[in-house]
């Protein structure tokens, strides 16, 4: 697999090093989070990837940030990080 470059948009001056979380090999027994970061159609992308994954009988939860300006609440982002075990943002306009 060639290297990976992840952008943080987050305007700091020097690029922190973050190593990628390690993905896992499948989301069999695994919660899958889906968060819509409130941006327009994104809650359609989020509709239909839970749908897909439903299918697969992978269990899914449902969050929305209430604005896309600004970071998730530190207690939205607790909460994600207690029920499950991965996460899908939708990012589409």
């Amino acid at each position: 697999m060639s290297p990976t470059t992840v952008l943080d948009p987050t305007g700091e001056r020097h690029a922190a090093q973050r190593a990628l979380t390690e993905r896992p090999a499948t989301l069999e027994s695994l919660t899958v989070g889906l968060l819509d970061i409130s941006k327009a159609r994104g809650d359609v992308f989020l509709d239909h990837i839970g749908q897909r994954l439903d299918e697969r009988g992978i269990e899914t939860r449902r969050y929305t940030k209430p604005t896309f300006t600004k970071p998730a609440p530190i207690d939205l982002r607790h909460e994600i990080s207690q029920q499950c075990d991965v996460i899908i943002e939708a990012l589409a306009d």
